[in-house]
Formats: structure tokens, C-alpha cells, sequence
């Protein structure tokens, strides 16, 4: 299939797929991240990938959401690609390594978190920053980091939405392990290449099921409501607020009110 905003190469029973806007640090669009997904159904479904590795083209792993597109913080990533198929990479069957090069972002940081392996760069700079742009992280972000980076260590990063390096993400877990920069992409390949020789596909693609499963709850469950609460940040004016002053680069004036505003259905 032809992707507009990544590239898709299948080598020696490797899918890699290549975030392709380098001159946005791969910022990510509503078409983006459908052609991710798109791309996870492939990977699935082909029987010659036996491992994908996910990275980002040029100098960056993903800035986060593009949002000097039009798209916002489109939940579910609005309906762009609606001819392409939709599938997270803890549903694919083979083992996800995520090679993050480089700044990893909002989007750009919960994508590879629902990855199986994240090697990173040492120096990266990493952020779960929705809550400074006035949104909720997403992406079953609120599981998936608790399990990672333990409670404490994930509550931290998620409420504050901090800036945190490569190196530190190993520390706290979020981050198997890290390399210079240069070494990222060839190191996450190295291991790809291996599970794609040496381990049978079978009894990989269950021991992932139930690594996942053992999680013990249902993600793609947890995701719609999460997407729910996600949509409702994204039209409260707190998400303009967030974005506004951030390119203008201030303070934010937050006018949420958690004791009028709190969702019902979390009450």
C-alpha cells in the first residue's frame, strides 16, 4: 500500500515503518497516525513479517500532534484514512520495537508505549505533555506507564507532563534501554532481525497475547473511554489555551473547574 506520511519496508522478515515528515519532526497529523494503524494491520496480517520496528525519519522520533495543522487533538485521530484499516501495536501479532531517535512528544511518546521493546536515544527529550496543552493523555497511557514506570513514577510524569531525557526513561522504565543516538535505529533492527531467525512465530505471537492480557484489562476497552474523556478535554477552551500559549510561549490561563466540571461518569 502507498502511505502518504510514513514509509513501509518489509527486509529479511522485518517490517520497519519510517514516520516521514522530517521537516515537522514527524509531527503527527489525523492522516499520520491512521496510516500508523494502517500499518499494524499489515504487519499483522503478513505472514513474512516476523518483527516491526517503528521510528521516526531525520532528526526526531515524533513531536507530538501537529498542531499548526488544522487537526488539533483530534480523538481517535478524527476520520482521516477512512479507507485504512485500524490496528494498535499491542494488538499486532509479532513483536513492536519502538527505535525512538530522537524528541518524542505527547502522541509521539504514548505510540511507542503500547510498543513491546522502546530503545531511545540517551539525550531524547520525552514528554507525556497533554496536560500543559490542556487535554488528557491518551492511548491507554493511564495503564500501560503505571505497569511500566510503577505508580509513583507514572503519576509524576502523566500529571506534570514534564520533559524527561532518554537515559531517565530507562531509569524510570519507561525505556528498555538507551544508545548514542546513531546506535538507536541499528540496535532495535539487530534485535528484530534475531527474533525474526530465531524465534518461532507461533509461540511469540501468544506469549505477546498473554503478556498483554496478563495486564489484566481489556485495553481496547479502556481506550474508547479513555478516547471519551480524551474528546471532551479537546473541546473544553483549556485545550485552545494550551496550544495558544504554548506557540506564544507563557504561562497558561487555565479556566477548568474540576469541582463544576468533573465528568459524571467518573463521579
Amino acid at each position: 500500500m502507498q502511505y502518504e506520511e510514513i514509509l513501509y519496508e518489509v527486509k529479511d522478515g522485518v517490517a520497519q515503518v519510517t514516520l516521514n515528515r522530517p521537516e515537522k519532526l514527524n509531527a503527527m497529523t489525523a492522516r499520520m497516525g491512521a496510516e500508523m494503524a494502517d500499518s499494524m494491520a499489515e504487519a499483522d496480517g503478513d505472514d513474512a513479517v516476523r518483527a516491526v520496528v517503528l521510528t521516526g525519519a531525520g532528526r526526531g522520533f515524533c513531536a507530538g500532534a501537529d498542531l499548526g495543522s488544522g487537526d488539533g487533538f483530534a480523538a481517535g485521530w478524527g476520520d482521516e484514512g477512512q479507507e485504512l484499516r485500524r490496528m494498535m501495536p499491542m494488538e499486532v501479532r509479532k513483536p513492536v520495537i519502538a527505535a525512538i531517535n530522537g524528541p518524542a512528544v505527547g502522541a509521539g511518546l504514548t505510540w511507542p508505549l503500547q510498543a513491546d521493546v522502546r530503545y531511545v536515544a540517551s539525550d531524547a527529550k520525552l514528554a507525556f505533555a497533554f496536560v500543559r496543552r490542556g487535554v488528557l493523555p491518551e492511548l491507554a497511557s493511564h495503564v500501560i506507564l503505571p505497569r511500566l514506570a510503577g505508580l509513583s513514577r507514572a503519576t509524576e510524569l502523566l500529571l506534570s507532563g514534564r520533559t524527561f531525557l532518554g537515559d531517565e526513561a530507562v531509569e524510570y522504565g519507561v525505556a528498555t534501554r538507551a544508545f548514542p543516538k546513531e546506535e538507536v535505529l541499528p540496535a532495535a533492527l539487530e534485535l528484530a532481525r534475531d527474533i525474526a531467525t530465531n524465534a518461532a512465530p507461533l509461540p511469540v505471537a501468544i506469549s505477546k497475547r498473554l503478556i498483554w492480557e496478563g495486564v489484566g484489562i481489556d485495553l481496547t476497552e479502556w481506550r474508547k473511554r479513555e478516547g471519551r474523556l480524551f474528546a471532551k478535554t479537546t473541546r473544553h477552551p483549556d485545550a485552545r489555551e494550551g496550544t495558544v500559549a504554548f506557540f506564544e510561549k507563557r504561562a497558561p490561563k487555565w479556566t477548568g473547574s474540576p469541582t463544576r466540571e468533573f465528568p459524571e461518569e467518573l463521579s
